[in-house]
Order: C-alpha cells, then structure tokens, then sequence
C-alpha cells in the first residue's frame, strides 16, 4: 500500500490586480502554496493552498504543525480514516489546509487508480453549464453590460455581487433583468450584507424579477432570521457556505428548514471527502447543493470533479468572470461557446501545475 513520507508546501508570489466586492477586497500580492504529498513508491499528490483574497502563508504554519503529523506514514487510501482526525483540529487549522491536504490525498488516489477523481466518485456527467460572477462594479449599467457581455460569448446564467446597500442592490438587479430579458438565468449573492427587514425587501424584489436564487442575504450564523425569511419568500435562498461547522452544521439547517439550498467547496468545506458528504445529504433531502468556487486554480479543478460525480447541483461558478483567480495551471477550466465546461480526463485532478512559473516565483519551501 502506498505510504506517504512526506508533505512539503512551496510557496510562491501571486500577484493579481486588486479587485473588490460589496464586501471586501481581493487581489493584490499574495502567497499561492503548492502542496506535495510524496510517497515511497514516487508517486506525488498536489493541491493549492491560499486564494487571492488570503494567502498560503495564514494557513501553512498550522497545516505542518498539526496535519503533517497524521498525514506521514499514512495511506492516501485510508481517507475515510484520516479526514475525521484532521477535522479533530478544526479549532487551530483552517478548513483551507485541510482541504488542500485532503484533495492532494485524492489527487494521489487517483493516479494510484489511473482515473479521473469523478469517476473514483461515480460520475454522472461530462459537462456543465457556467455561470459568470460579477466582482462590485460601480453602476448598474455596468452590470447589465457584463452580464450582455457573457451571454453574447454563449453563457446562459450571470450572478450579481452587488454593492452592499438595498435600494442600490434592488435597482442592480432590476436593470440588469431589463438587459438580458427572460432568457438570461440570473443569480443575487449579497454576501451576508443585510438585517432582516432590508433582506426581506430585497428578496421580494429579486422574486418578482424572476432570479433564480437569493445567496447569502444574511450572517452566516443566523439561524433564527434565515427561517423566518424563508417562511416569507417563495425564491429560494441558498446559505450554509460558511455555515458553522460547515458538514456537521448542515443537519441544524435542514431540519429547522432554514436553507432552500446547501452550499460547499472543497476550500471552505474543508475538501473533496466533506464537500461529497454535504451533495450527499442534501440528496436525501431531495435538496440542491451548489458548489461555491475554490479561491484558486486548482481548487476549481477539485470542485470540478465533485461537481461531475453528483446530480443536484446545476452549475460551476467562475469567480470572477474576469478570471482574475486563474493563476498556477499550463491550461486553466474554460468555459466553451455554448457556455459549458467538462469534466477533467486525466488521472488524479487531471489539470498540470505550471512548475517553471512556481519555480521563477518560488519563495520558500515550508517543510
């Protein structure tokens, strides 16, 4: 059985242009982690660690301190076994480094088996619809003219992030609505920016504008407020992307019926194995579970798998539809003239890491 004897991170300069949303600020100089786990038969597994709004550098101190530990000397066959013991250290690791060791024990899984991580899953599809996610943009035309922007290069759905303030947020999305007419799906995330009252009006526009669904209105932890604005629309509302104790949060959620739709990645939900754990059960339920981006290249490229291997859930996100998180790959996820993407063919994650660009911006090597 293959043994991993070591796990080394490479951390190199990722320098993008600053971008922000309603919310918060993105881009700038930043640190990418390229994780390796290497193994005493030769073979190596690779993950990203950081996103452009934080680097590899807030997460990796604890990631070699607390999961290196459990992860050398192991199998990456025995994931079922070694996520729950690193979840265990959920209070002093981030959810980030947990993720990135866990989908490098898959990408390892997957070249030990030679296939794809969506078919080790069981796959369910080749392809994909995309939809593009707007970054803060200063005017309402603005939005309307990206969103006609990406539906004339073929894309059939446009999610707004918008300023943060209700009448502004309402009147983005009505002329946005406006622009594209009914044949354009569209999306609001208002990335957790409202109270109850401003939610409730805002909600009730979006509803008559016919969105699809209504992201994230309120704090990720509010519970009581999430029902009760449930209980008063009929669009459906999507939270629990940071939803506190992300898989093991999820139960509370559905059986208060807080959540029309669950929500994941492999970077905030802590990896491949939990974010499968949360479709999983939002199947059950008969419930959608829509993948949140992954902060970087190859944590698309994870959730892109998982994506493939279930059924409930409709799209991949790319954020921002500038592209401004691509960053470390030969060839990136690209969405093609009919507004698809397509599930990876090689083994493992399938998609390969630029070396000679880790290389010519390598910092340190953190062991």
């Amino acid at each position: 059985m293959v043994k991993v004897t070591d796990l080394t991170v490479t951390l190199c300069n990722w320098n993008s242009a600053p971008w922000n949303t309603g919310t918060g600020s993105f881009g700038g100089n930043q640190k990418l982690g390229v994780l390796t786990l290497h193994t005493d038969e030769g073979l190596q597994g690779h993950s990203f660690l950081g996103s452009s709004r934080q680097g590899a550098d807030a997460h990796v101190g604890p990631l070699i301190q607390f999961l290196k530990p459990l992860v050398v000397g192991s199998s990456p066959l025995e994931l079922g076994r070694l996520w729950p013991q690193m979840w265990k250290h959920n209070r002093s690791v981030s959810t980030n480094a947990i993720g990135a060791v866990d989908v490098a024990m898959w990408d390892l899984v997957g070249k030990i088996a030679g296939l794809p991580i969506h078919q080790l899953l069981g796959s369910c599809r080749d392809r994909v619809p995309a939809y593009a996610s707007s970054a803060y943009l200063a005017t309402p035309e603005d939005y309307a003219d990206e969103a006609l922007h990406f539906r004339s290069l073929g894309w059939s759905a446009y999610k707004i992030h918008p300023h943060a303030v209700p009448k502004e947020d309402i009147e983005i999305c009505r002329v946005v609505r406006n622009a594209v007419g009914n044949d354009m799906t569209l999306m609001l995330d208002s990335m957790w920016s409202y109270g109850y009252e401003d939610a409730l009006k805002v909600g009730r526009a979006i509803e008559a504008l016919d969105y699809l669904w209504y992201e994230d209105p309120l704090a990720e932890e509010d519970l009581y407020n999430y029902v009760k604005l449930k209980s008063k629309l009929d669009i459906p509302i999507m939270s629990t992307e940071y939803a506190p104790g992300r898989f093991y949060g999820m139960a509370q959620w559905i059986q208060h019926q807080a959540t029309d739709i669950l929500r994941g990645d492999v970077a905030v939900t802590g990896g491949i194995t939990p974010l499968v754990k949360i479709a999983h059960t939002a199947e059950a339920f008969r419930m959608k579970c829509e993948i949140h981006h992954g902060g970087n290249s190859l944590n698309n490229v994870a959730n892109l798998h998982v994506i493939m291997a279930i059924d409930n859930c409709d799209y991949y996100e790319v954020f921002p539809s500038s592209g401004a998180n691509k960053f470390g790959l030969v060839e990136d996820i690209e969405v093609d003239s009919n507004g698809l993407v397509y599930a990876p063919e090689k083994p493992g994650l399938g998609y390969e890491i630029d070396w000679q660009l880790v290389e010519r911006e390598k910092v340190e090597e953190v062991r």
